[in-house]
């Protein structure tokens, strides 16, 4: 083994991991030899877990139990030792002895190694140092761990490791699966809200002909029996809304959702989202239902809606902050959009301003969209809901009646970063075509993440869509703010990670 000076930890080289193997599997193959083969085991009758136990000693005191775990620490003292087993609830201690097991068996649990999985029967009972412990009567090897888990007082520390070997990250540090069980009620309690607001959970196809519903570049498959080139999708917008067109009126989904875009601490190429659209409301209804639902989540899983990420307080109990673009960019740079209304105007505003604007994007509804990611979105810590954005960036999104340079939209920030995206969604099929015209426009000048061509939505909303409100928000982004976790990774069991070999 060998040291490294910047932190002390213990690193084991390939050999040491060969050789330390080379030992555990000469013990599996004495025990195959013996007919002991813990692989051969099918099941194991555990009857309690290690936090139930803890909780509720009163009634398992004396009494016995049937547990099953992994070996995390293990204390060899003659014809008696001590073993900490960690199940998916938690750890506990047992007491293991000669006298109880037996010679033989008390001879074979010498020969276990951290890392085993073992079932183990016994009566609770507390030490003299009165921690509640498991007087163990049998012991049982199940599972025979051929590799080392990572030395226990730094444990795995390599955030890349980390992510690459979740299944050792889950086992070793215990404030990871607790991440991961909080994603799961932060989950379950957003579709508890959105049933009790009478939305129908549906599901919409992954694979698609077209990628639409957002603003993205995709990932590219070939169908094989079709012959046809298909794409991972981008949003499940256009299909939701096609159900609206057929009748219901408020339908969801959360599911995966795929972007072959950048990698940071805050997005992943495959990402959990949440959508919804509800028949005859707006953007300003949507507003309140994103206001309450996140409040209501974070309550609900937290108990508390004034919370704390990455060391700033975050309040989002009191009411949220409602604010245009236009407005909001006035506040921190001093230029107001209302009195520029000529794209010429507006590219000399940016030019003065150092904001740079993509060639084929030369208009005034750019150049406010620009102003505000350069100088407003990292401002925004506490919740607030940005509203009536440009036009040009919003070809899904119904038009302001007072002004139809803008669309009724809103996105909603919290520490400086989006968390939700919502519109009053477009529901005339003239002015949706045109857009996508335009946005096909933006793909033959070299955008490829600008909208393609659905004719067969535009042909559904020729139907007819009645007026519909649609939200959606970033699941991943919502649990990284609600487990105080500073990456998207953090919160994703098994990121997409570029391949060691």
């Amino acid at each position: 083994m060998s040291e490294n000076e910047n932190n002390n930890e213990v690193i084991q080289t390939e050999e040491d991991i060969n050789k330390l193997m080379q030992v555990r599997m000469d013990k599996l193959k004495e025990l195959q030899e013996n007919g002991k083969d813990p692989f051969e085991i099918t099941k194991y009758d555990r009857t309690e877990f290690s936090q139930d136990i803890k909780d509720n000693y009163e009634q398992y005191e004396g009494k016995d139990v049937s547990v099953a775990g992994r070996i995390m620490a293990k204390r060899i003292m003659g014809k008696a030792s001590f073993c900490t087993i960690q199940d998916s609830k938690g750890k506990i201690q047992s007491y293991v002895s000669i006298n109880d097991l037996g010679e033989e068996s008390y001879k074979a649990f010498k020969t276990f190694d951290i890392g085993d999985i073992i079932g183990l029967k016994g009566f609770v009972f507390k030490t003299r140092t009165e921690e509640i412990s498991i007087h163990a009567k049998e012991v049982v090897l199940l599972t025979k761990a051929l590799r080392d888990l990572p030395e226990k007082f730094h444990g795995l520390k390599d955030i890349d490791l980390r992510y690459r070997q979740r299944y050792v990250d889950l086992i070793v540090n215990p404030e990871v699966k607790e991440t991961f069980l909080l994603r799961s009620k932060i989950l379950r309690e957003v579709k508890n809200y959105l049933d009790k607001e009478e939305y129908l959970e549906v599901d919409t196809p992954i694979l698609n002909t077209i990628a639409g519903g957002a603003t993205a570049r995709p990932f590219i498959t070939h169908h094989n029996t079709l012959d046809l080139d298909m794409y991972l999708r981008i949003a499940n917008e256009l299909y939701l809304k096609r159900l609206i067109v057929g009748g219901f009126d408020r339908v969801y989904e959360m599911g995966r959702m795929f972007r072959n875009e950048g990698m940071d601490i805050k997005h992943n190429p495959e990402f959990t989202n949440m959508e919804l659209y509800a028949a005859y409301q707006d953007y300003n209804d949507m507003m309140n239902l994103t206001e309450n639902m996140i409040r209501t989540v974070s309550k609900n899983v937290l108990g508390t809606a004034k919370i704390t990420y990455q060391g700033t307080d975050i309040d989002l109990e009191s009411p949220w902050r409602r604010v245009t673009m236009i407005e909001a960019i006035k506040e921190v740079t001093g230029v107001d959009f209302n009195d520029i209304n000529t794209d010429e105007e507006a590219l000399k505003i940016a030019k003065e301003k150092g904001v740079e604007i993509e060639e084929s994007k030369q208009t005034r509804g750019y150049v406010i969209n620009e102003f505000f990611e350069e100088f407003v979105e990292e401002t925004l810590i506490q919740p607030t809901f940005i509203y009536d954005y440009p036009v040009e960036v919003s070809p899904l999104t119904k038009r302001k009646p007072s002004d139809k340079r803008l669309v009724e939209r809103f996105e909603v920030f919290i520490d400086g970063r989006e968390y939700g995206n919502a519109y009053s969604e477009l529901n005339d099929p003239i002015d949706q075509k045109g857009r996508f015209l335009d946005q096909l426009k933006q793909r033959e000048a070299g955008d490829e993440e600008a909208n393609m061509m659905d004719d067969d939505f535009i042909q559904a909303l020729e139907y007819g869509m009645p007026p519909t409100g649609g939200l959606g928000i970033g699941i991943d982004r919502l649990v990284m703010l609600l487990t105080d976790s500073a990456s998207i990774r953090d919160v994703i069991l098994f990121p997409t990670m570029k391949p060691l070999s």
